[in-house]
């Protein structure tokens, strides 16, 4: 399987249709609206309504239909109230209710919720700014499956992260594509899209509802032969990520190799 990365095709000269409404008159002719934007979240109260107003901003703007879905993770704080209050001016906006049971449990709950035609993993506190979704389109209008954002990609920025951050980050992702995932040079960034059919496969090979279930993902889609873009992005580092370094990484190595040995006992294989 070809591995496909880094930047769409050109648009042939001479086109001048806006790509914004050549999808949405395809989304037009199918059922549902053309984007799902998944977020979950737990004890977000912080920042999730200034995330909110950002997104509805910036997709209500757009010529393609979007529905907005908050997974509140089990919070145990007002979460879940937030966006009730966004969804009495939002019609958009929808709140999804699950046991706390990671990131990863959060989002498959997201997917199986959606209805869109694309499904866009979506962290709640934009460290990529939501204007960035953009530069996903022409992948999403091409032959792609996934299209991934990337801090890694030439024209991909960051701004205040720290280099022990960055270094762990680079670390990790050696890991990553010497274990599982291959020829990918950003898998932990929290900003994915899938096209509907694809996400509903892989998650449902989902095993792991942990930070690592980036990594299980994206190996499924390879396992599976889905075509991955990555799109290079601008993103800021959050000082009050809920990431422990320590903690964090040492789970992630953990999964992994779990991610290693479900496929060697033949869990991602397709029934």
């Amino acid at each position: 399987m070809t591995n496909k990365t880094n930047q769409p095709e050109p648009k042939p000269e001479g086109s001048t249709t806006s790509p914004a409404l050549v999808y949405a008159a395809e989304a037009n002719e199918k059922q549902g609206p053309f984007l799902s934007v998944i977020i979950p979240a737990y004890n977000e109260e912080r920042r999730l309504a200034a995330s909110l107003g950002q997104i509805n901003h910036y997709f209500s703007a757009q010529a393609y239909d979007t529905e907005v879905i908050v997974v509140d993770d089990g919070s145990t704080d007002r979460t879940p109230s937030i966006v009730e209050e966004f969804m009495q001016q939002d019609t958009t906006l929808r709140l999804v209710r699950a046991a706390h049971g990671g990131k990863g449990h959060a989002s498959k709950q997201g997917v199986l919720a959606s209805q869109g035609q694309w499904l866009f993993l979506c962290d709640s506190d934009l460290s990529m700014p939501v204007e960035d979704f953009a530069k996903f389109m022409p992948l999403l209008h091409s032959d792609y499956d996934i299209a991934i954002a990337s801090r890694e990609l030439p024209g991909s920025r960051r701004y205040g992260e720290p280099k022990y951050r960055h270094l762990m980050g680079r670390v990790f992702n050696w890991l990553v594509r010497t274990l599982a995932v291959y020829d990918i040079q950003d898998t932990q960034c929290g900003f994915k899209c899938f096209r509907s059919d694809a996400a509903r496969d892989i998650f449902r090979a989902q095993t792991i509802n942990g930070w690592g279930f980036d990594v299980e993902m994206l190996f499924v889609a390879q396992k599976r032969g889905y075509r991955i873009g990555e799109v290079p992005i601008d993103w800021y580092y959050r000082s009050h990520s809920k990431v422990n370094p320590v903690r964090d990484t040492v789970n992630m190595f953990r999964e992994v190799w779990k991610v290693r040995l479900n496929d060697w006992r033949g869990y991602y294989n397709k029934s």
